[in-house]
């Protein structure tokens, strides 16, 4: 969540608790995490990868978070990503969100696009949107206000105070809360949803702004179980409409949903393919999943 939507929630929900304005809506602000192509046209796909990751390091310190760090990913696909804690699975996708910029290597976004060459909030401006383990979102707006506030729209001054959903917005934003099992939550402030329901919500915020790769960082932590199957149900639904990178530790979880797993040690790809094929690999035997 950056500085500048953290700001600007603030003062939404300020607003609405204290100007109830007849027909009227707010919006705000969002730079990085939230994606929306900066220039027209679509990313290149056509040579059948959305993000290519070829020979990537970095250090920290002297300490190589990243070694020489290889993995692509096709559009629509849902990829795991598993390993120890310091394989450098939260390394990579700040490299791929542009937090972090690698020593050495090249990182694509589809076949055109050089992520290295543009700032976090161009990157997200692209397309790619990213959730952190900790869901945050505005606890003192409404499920509802929180969708809006996401909304792909023009976020000056003037055209945010005289701001009003069309009818395709607010299909949208219909569909969203349906996808994220909140349709029946629309107007409690998100302060009072559980754990799981903050953690959907920031999932439909991000959503509102149609990103084309999504990065999940834990997404399941937390939660209940019942939760954590919705949340699967959740991300098979997502699957082929936009690509997921999705890194977790709890294996059940990884287990219904996964296709193809990647295995991170010590900053680079240990193993890869089912999850079946990665459990029974000696290596990841060894360093990741225990005798």
């Amino acid at each position: 969540m950056t500085p500048d939507l953290l700001e600007e929630g603030e003062r939404r929900a300020k607003v609405y608790r204290e100007r109830k304005l007849t027909g009227r809506t707010y919006s705000g602000g969002r730079a990085a995490g939230f994606g929306r192509p900066a220039t027209a046209g679509e990313v290149d796909v056509t040579h059948g990868r959305i993000l290519y990751l070829e020979d990537v390091s970095v250090s920290f310190d002297g300490f190589k978070a990243i070694d020489k760090l290889s993995l692509d990913i096709a559009p629509g696909e849902l990829r795991c990503i598993i390993g120890p804690n310091g394989a450098g699975k939260t390394t990579m996708m700040d490299i791929i969100t542009g937090k972090t910029r690698p020593d050495t290597g090249t990182v694509f976004f589809g076949s055109t696009i050089d992520l290295l060459r543009y700032t976090e909030p161009e990157i997200a401006q692209m397309g790619i949107g990213r959730k952190f383990q900790k869901p945050t979102v505005f606890e003192r707006l409404t499920v509802f206000e929180n969708l809006e506030l996401a909304l792909k729209t023009d976020k000056g001054v003037r055209p945010s105070m005289f701001f009003r959903l069309d009818t395709g917005q607010s299909d949208r934003l219909a569909e969203v809360l349906h996808t994220i099992h909140l349709a029946e939550s629309v107007s409690r402030f998100a302060g009072t949803l559980s754990h799981g329901q903050k953690q959907w919500l920031e999932i439909g915020m991000l959503l509102m702004q149609d990103p084309k790769l999504l990065l999940l960082d834990e997404p399941v932590a937390g939660m209940t179980d019942e939760e954590t199957v919705r949340t699967a149900e959740l991300f098979l639904q997502l699957k082929g409409k936009h690509s997921l990178m999705v890194v977790e530790h709890d294996m059940s979880f990884i287990q219904s949903i996964s296709e193809i797993v990647t295995v991170l040690s010590e900053g680079s790809v240990l193993a890869q393919g089912t999850l079946e094929q990665v459990q029974n690999d000696e290596r990841v035997i060894e360093v990741y999943l225990g005798r």
